[in-house]
């Protein structure tokens, strides 16, 4: 699910950013920029992340600004001149063509950072931790709007896939005496004159009745919508859930259009399919 929240703290001379963003992933996949320094704020904001979120790909920025802050490196450009004449010297010493690079030049200058201004790790630990929770609230609930509306859209197509089956449940007794009818022109075309109630036809209807009976999946259709209907208005997690119930619903479908052998119950087995894959897409991505 999508979702983004921001929260401002201010922390000594500087002010704390944090930004929490996510887009859809089946699983939790959390990144973490942090200022170097803090480096060991990552295990506590993971544990924060995963009380909120436990699918998305999710990324957390900490940022800190104002004086001395993270956006105002401060270079000993002296030492690091020196440092890079000192290079140039030893390469023509060794007759080695001394080409500088960006690349160089940015790992020279680093290697000559002076002190950090930061706040200490004790000092920002709480501030950091209170500002992330301001952020994740805010984060939580946009991503509860976008889970609203994502019910709203599951009961509707629920809805429609009760309707179809209710379309089939109706059309499934008629198929047996459809078949005889076609059987019995079949045999009128072929020159052959039988007797509607000859054994052979009443056996070979009775076997085709067998074969195409989909009552036992209706039954274990509408079972499982009910168990999708009553999960949606659950709380806590569903989507691991759902997407269980969604792969038997989507057994019986096949089941049924397997065995049905019916023009109609077949053109209903397609939009059955359509509605439960389009369901099946958006429930990978609700927690």
């Amino acid at each position: 699910m999508t979702g983004y929240g921001r929260a401002t703290a201010p922390l000594g001379t500087h002010t704390l950013t944090v930004q929490v963003s996510s887009v859809n992933r089946k699983t939790l996949d959390l990144t973490v920029k942090l200022p170097r320094e803090w480096d060991s704020f990552e295990t506590l904001v993971g544990e924060l992340v995963r009380q909120n979120a436990s699918r998305g790909k999710v990324h957390v920025e900490v940022e800190l600004t104002g004086s001395g802050g993270a956006d105002g490196i401060d270079w000993d450009e002296t030492a690091a001149a020196a440092l890079f004449k000192r290079l140039a010297q030893f390469s023509s010493s060794r007759g080695v063509d001394f080409k500088p690079t960006p690349e160089l030049l940015l790992t020279l200058l680093n290697s000559q950072r002076k002190g950090s201004a930061l706040p200490d790790v004790e000092t920002a630990e709480p501030v950091v931790a209170d500002t992330l929770a301001q952020a994740l609230k805010e984060f939580a609930a946009m991503r509860a709007r976008e889970g609203a509306s994502l019910l709203a859209d599951f009961s509707k197509r629920l809805d429609l896939l009760s309707r179809l089956v209710g379309t089939v449940a109706a059309r499934a007794p008629q198929v047996p005496a459809a078949s005889r009818e076609a059987l019995l022109k079949r045999l009128r075309e072929a020159g052959l004159e039988l007797d509607v109630n000859d054994e052979r036809v009443l056996k070979e209807v009775a076997l085709f009745a067998d074969r195409c009976d989909i009552t036992e999946e209706l039954t274990r259709l509408r079972s499982h919508f009910e168990q999708f209907a009553a999960l949606l208005k659950s709380n806590g997690e569903i989507g691991r859930k759902s997407e269980f119930i969604l792969q038997e619903i989507g057994r019986e479908i096949h089941t049924i259009g397997s065995k049905a052998n019916d023009l109609e119950i077949s053109k209903n087995v397609i939009e059955l399919k359509n509605e439960l894959e389009r369901i099946r897409e958006q429930i990978a991505n609700v927690e």
